[in-house]
């Protein structure tokens, strides 16, 4: 709930002592105000708070995102300051350890082209592309943190597809099904998109903003929630292997500053031919996807050889005594390496994507291809995703992101659909999102701690793992009773309609808006049918997002887990102990405010539609490189060229 506060218009010519009954009348108001509102922080809980100051129309309560930033950064180290380090919480370590990385890190920052293509250069091993002085120059002017490491993610992308002929890679782009396509500095949308959701417009506009600044290029996009490339391991590392071998900083005096352009292209192969280069798609077998999968995995990795899972009756099950390198005493440490299917073969059982994917339309062949999101072994190249771009507040949030902390409710909150596959009876049970739903659930926790039940999607993390003291007395599933709310909108039964086997353990619930979330302190974010478009809304929110994922993002290089949001193991394994944390202690709840206020601050910092925008931008400058036939000399260098006469 959020208050405005009110004025009064006064009109007409006042003399001083109007003046000064006016300066009277309002210290007296302010005054009250603050008494009253001290009264109620005093005197009543956050939620009898909220309620009681809706009465009271002087009372603003809408959050101040720096100041309450700092605010929080204030509260949480007076907290630690009085524990000693013995005694820390390692969620009290990884915080720490976050804010210095984050911290020497955004001091890398660049104010300047020159700095900034000195910082390029020696990250890169090339010159900056043409046109890097102009994208330079927005940036400076939008204010936008450049950090070179912010955009690793491109060269990542982009690496195998040096590895690939020029010419070859443009015409592919060029000819694809849908295209945003930028010709003498105008960007248009190419391709049928009847009875389909809007992406390519709000790509194509997004585009738009930078294309007179842009070369030629084109913007081959995935129209497909799910991604669609898995190329072989070794195929892979043979381009990467060959793109390294290209990797040069030419003289100044040999680089080319211009791009070639696509005319030649368009002129060679006719205005009639421009059907779509569509490699060897496989649409069959979705439960398989797993083999397609690991095929992309390092040959010494522990998914390797482990096939897909074709039975799905049992229950599923992680590992014994699961202590994996990405985590440290039990939460996750490394944020990156927790998304990898690679390393933990137990997913091809516990994710929807690996389980039976609604639809499937792979390639094992390295085609251009731009999407919102991929699993880290495949392919496509990185651009934010398409409802990032909306305004739809199903996603965002709307305009309100919430109440700041002290007004907040104590509790979880979660709606959404039952995705991430096709849920049916012979596999429901090891859907992610089902799981998440019966971890929140007081009922089925507590027949687990007091009768030894069994849950139909896990089982209690051990208590040699997590020791606490809600664990050690079998309290969690009543502290869930009051402190969660969590269920799906739509069960999405399959065959459709038919819920026999998921209604005795789930019912559908009513919807709520996103802005009526955000009066929870805590809201997790899982997996849907690929990444979940809420994330960048949760960010921004006052909210703290939980996040597990097993796909990457654009801005995977810019957040910083436990400072800008708190990150879960995709088994949820850890759920419980997190929030036993957050909610066992006036520092838990501090440590809670940090991440949700430094989210929200850094959130409006760097994945503003601007930052969005220098990303793809970006990306498209090193695109058109990547299929310029003259790429090895291409590059800016203006930085570099002493003007004539210059001593």
């Amino acid at each position: 709930m959020f208050f405005r506060k009110s004025g009064s218009a006064f009109s007409g010519r006042r003399g001083p002592e109007s003046f000064s009954t006016i300066a009277r009348f309002a210290f007296v108001a302010g005054f009250v105000t603050l008494a009253a509102t001290g009264f109620l922080l005093s005197q009543y809980s956050p939620d009898q708070v909220r309620n009681v100051a809706a009465k009271i129309p002087h009372l603003n309560l809408r959050p101040n995102p720096e100041a309450e930033a700092q605010q929080a950064a204030a509260e949480y180290d007076r907290l630690v300051a009085n524990v000693s380090d013995t005694e820390l919480h390692p969620i009290d370590r990884l915080i720490a350890s976050s804010r210095k990385a984050h911290e020497e890190l955004v001091a890398k920052r660049s104010f300047d082209v020159a700095t900034a293509a000195a910082k390029y250069r020696e990250r890169r091993g090339r010159h900056p592309p043409p046109g890097f002085e102009k994208w330079m120059d927005y940036a400076i002017g939008h204010d936008a943190v450049v950090v070179e490491e912010f955009f690793d993610r491109i060269y990542h992308d982009l690496n195998p597809y040096w590895g690939l002929e020029p010419n070859k890679l443009a015409g592919r782009a060029s000819a694809w099904h849908h295209v945003v396509r930028v010709r003498d500095g105008k960007a248009s949308p190419v391709g049928d998109v009847t009875g389909r959701v809007p992406w390519l417009k709000l790509w194509t506009d997004l585009v738009s903003e930078a294309a007179e600044f842009l070369p030629d290029v084109d913007m081959p996009i995935n129209y497909m929630d799910e991604s669609r490339l898995l190329v072989k391991w070794e195929e892979i590392t043979a381009l990467v292997n060959k793109a390294e071998a290209l990797r040069t900083i030419s003289p100044p005096a040999q680089t080319v500053q211009k791009y070639r352009g696509l005319s030649y292209m368009e002129t060679a192969r006719g205005a009639n031919d421009t059907k779509p280069y569509d490699p060897e798609w496989i649409h069959t077998n979705s439960p398989q996807y797993w083999d397609l999968s690991r095929a992309a995995c390092p040959p010494n990795s522990p998914s390797r050889k482990i096939p897909a899972l074709k039975d799905f009756s049992k229950p599923p099950s992680l590992p014994s005594d699961w202590h994996p390198k990405f985590s440290s005493e039990g939460y996750v440490k490394n944020f990156t390496a927790s998304a990898d299917p690679c390393t933990q073969p137990h997913l091809r059982s516990t994710h929807g994507t690996f389980i039976e994917p609604l639809s499937i339309s792979t390639s094992t062949e390295l085609i251009p291809l731009f999407g919102g999101c991929k699993l880290p072994t495949n392919n496509e190249i990185l651009i934010p995703g398409a409802m990032y771009l909306t305004d739809d507040p199903f996603y965002s949030g709307g305009n309100g992101h919430g109440p700041q902390w002290a007004q907040k409710k104590s509790g979880i909150i979660w709606r959404g659909v039952a995705s991430g596959g096709r849920n049916k009876k012979e596999n429901w049970s090891h859907f992610q999102r089902h799981r998440l739903l019966e971890m929140l659930n007081g009922t089925t926790v507590t027949a687990l701690e007091k009768e030894g039940a069994r849950a139909m999607t896990f089982d209690m993390a051990p208590l040699s793992m997590y020791d606490y003291k809600r664990r050690r007395n079998g309290s969690i599933g009543e502290f869930l009773s009051e402190f969660a709310d969590a269920g799906f909108t739509d069960l999405l039964c399959f065959p459709a309609g038919e819920c026999d086997y998921i209604t005795p353990h789930f019912s559908a619930l009513p919807s709520k808006p996103m802005a009526e979330q955000y009066v929870n302190k805590f809201i997790p974010d899982a997996d849907g049918n690929s990444f979940s478009a809420r994330f960048r809304g949760l960010l921004l929110s006052t909210s703290l997002p939980l996040k597990a994922t097993i796909y990457a993002e654009w801005h995977d290089d810019r957040l910083a887990p436990w400072l800008h949001f708190a990150p879960l193991d995709n088994t949820f394994q850890d759920l419980h102990a997190v929030l036993d944390y957050f909610t066992s202690s006036a520092k838990g709840d501090a440590a809670a405010r940090l991440l949700a206020s430094t989210g929200k601050r850094w959130g409006e910092q760097v994945l503003r539609r601007d930052d969005m925008l220098l990303y793809v931008w970006r990306l498209l400058l090193e695109f058109a490189r990547v299929c310029d036939e003259n790429r090895l000399k291409l590059g800016y260098v203006d930085d570099l060229i002493i003007p004539a006469g210059s001593p």
